[in-house]
């Protein structure tokens, strides 16, 4: 059977919906017997999102294979449960560079190079080779930013070339906003009619119109944009906004999505996988529970932006601590801190929480405040969860304040620092004196071999998954400094060890302090390989251990 492709095109706004949309619709046609792949077509210049400010950009993903990409690759392997790689993203830079190299390599036999034809053909290239390398029989592509964006433009018309050239193989759904403003008290369907013109204006029909807004959709409201965006009734596919979006495929799934896909696209029906149903639906089950869970901070710097609170820096923290409440029967139950305010406002902040997480950061910012957040869990025995930056603010704390090592820092903030406890990679700073930023960190999977007898190694024998194999575990990193091994013997002689280090002991992969309930601080990214069907045994084991202060 010939690849079917789908397009995911969003408008009115940023950050409607559009991967969790897409992530959907791959696990119902996967749920429907159907091999399917997504990749995200991004519109930036960026060769990958590495180098984008997580404030204005939201938080990197890593893929297995050390692609740093946009968070909905994410969204993508959290719905479907399986890895995805270098081939499910690119950006309009990637695509810039590949037609310029060949132009250069005279691979287009002398032809004048232009935006149309080369750009979109190139566009429409990887999308075939995602599909031939996959063997994928849907290939789902979403497309970041609005219709209407200059930067869209390109991805656009790869869309209409595609759908001119394979008619009935190829369908787009455009999800669009409807705002609910309080002076008017209901929901006005002008931002979709004026979205699907500027798709239409580009050449483009959408097939199908996904509904974001507050509420439901009424009879009336699709009416209105039935008549006025060219489409039918039917193929108006609401999407509210819900307790979680793990409960988006149930919801589309009572409206047939997969039906209506199915006839866009002359896809015959195949036998479901009742199993990746009942799996799914146990855990969606479990996100309905009302039952009170312990309370845990947050403490990041990327939070802020302008006089806003955001998430989306921390997307896969947050979603994998949401996971864990759930497995466990908990309704989720976190705070956002910001590590400034605790440096400028003390240790009071950090009162009453059952458990501390210190995620992923960059810089010197903030740091002061992440290193008073693992004093003040190591000194009251509150459960502490560092993930790479916050595993290193640990080892500096407990260097300044049980080693006595004054003013121990990472040469990241104090490149002069005394006691260089964390340090740049050996292999990093070739790339730094070079000013070679971009992709050239320590990414991807890589082994870490885990000490029996540790906390970390408990979590992950009482929490087994597939994913992972004791005593070596595959693990995503993304950073440039490692723990200092000169340090060691002394960090472990005062009870800070190493429960997990690279197969050649090189490297320092994990820490955490005896005698403790629950510190411990990983150099990888757990959150990164954590989904709703194998939830990462971390997570688990944290908040099992800080709901016991709830009890």
């Amino acid at each position: 059977m010939s690849c079917r492709f789908i397009f995911v095109v969003g408008g009115v706004i940023s950050g409607l919906g559009k991967g969790i949309t897409t992530a959907s619709l791959a696990l119902l046609l996967e749920q429907s017997g159907y091999l399917t792949t997504v990749i995200k077509a991004d519109p930036y210049l960026n060769l990958d999102a590495g180098t984008m400010n997580p404030i204005i950009h939201g938080e990197t993903f890593v893929t297995e294979d050390g692609l740093e990409t946009d968070q909905d690759l994410g969204h993508y392997e959290r719905f479907l449960n399986r890895d995805l790689f270098k081939l499910n993203y690119m950006t309009a830079g990637q695509v810039f560079m590949s037609v310029i190299q060949n132009e250069r390599q005279l691979k287009y036999d002398g032809q004048c190079v232009e935006f149309v034809r080369h750009v979109p053909e190139e566009i429409n290239k990887r999308l075939q080779l995602l599909a031939n390398k996959t063997r994928a029989e849907v290939v789902i592509v979403e497309i970041g930013g609005t219709v209407g964006d200059i930067q869209n433009i390109l991805f656009l018309e790869s869309i209409r070339q595609l759908k001119l050239r394979l008619r009935h193989l190829v369908m787009v759904i455009h999800v669009a906003y409807l705002p609910l403003p309080k002076t008017l008290g209901e929901l006005k369907s002008k931002p979709v009619q004026q979205s699907v013109s500027f798709l239409l204006a580009s050449g483009v029909q959408p097939d199908l119109i996904v509904t974001r807004a507050e509420k439901p959709i009424d009879k009336l409201r699709k009416e209105k944009i039935a008549t006025f965006c060219n489409v039918y009734k039917e193929d108006i596919v609401d999407n509210p906004d819900l307790e979680n979006v793990y409960q988006v495929p149930d919801y589309f799934k009572k409206q047939d999505l997969v039906k209506l896909v199915q006839q866009k696209l002359n896809l015959e029906p195949k036998k479901p996988d009742q199993a990746l149903i009942d799996h799914w639906q146990q855990f969606v089950v479990k996100t309905k529970s009302h039952k009170s869970g312990p309370s845990i901070a947050i403490v990041g710097k990327y939070f802020q932006s302008g006089g806003y609170a955001l998430e989306d820096a921390y997307v896969c923290v947050i979603e994998s601590l949401r996971q864990a409440y759930f497995y466990h029967g908990f309704k989720p139950n976190y705070t956002w801190l910001s590590a400034e305010e605790i440096e400028q406002e003390g240790l009071s902040l950090l009162k009453g929480f059952d458990g501390l997480v210190v995620p992923q950061g960059w810089g010197s910012r903030g740091v002061e405040g992440k290193i008073l957040t693992a004093q003040f869990a190591r000194e009251n025995r509150i459960p502490y969860l560092g993930l790479c930056f916050g595993m290193q603010m640990a080892v500096i704390e407990f260097a300044r304040h049980v080693l006595k090592l004054e003013k121990a820092n990472t040469t990241e903030v104090d490149p002069k620092t005394a006691y260089p406890v964390i340090d740049l990679m050996a292999s990093q700073k070739l790339a730094l004196d070079a000013k070679q930023y971009g992709g050239t960190i320590r990414l991807g999977a890589w082994p870490a071999k885990i000490k029996a007898g540790t906390l970390l190694n408990a979590a992950y024998q009482k929490y087994t998954n597939p994913h992972f194999h004791l005593p070596t575990v595959m693990e995503r990193h993304r950073h440039r400094y490692e723990f200092n091994n000169q340090y060691l013997a002394q960090f472990e002689q005062k009870g800070l060890i190493a429960s997990a280090k690279s197969p050649d002991g090189k490297l320092i992969e994990a820490i955490e302090i005896i005698n403790h309930p629950f510190f411990i601080g990983v150099q990888y990214h757990p959150e990164y390989k954590s989904r709703p069907l194998a939830i990462h045994p971390l997570f688990l084991s944290f908040i099992e251990v800080a709901s016991k202060g709830t009890s």
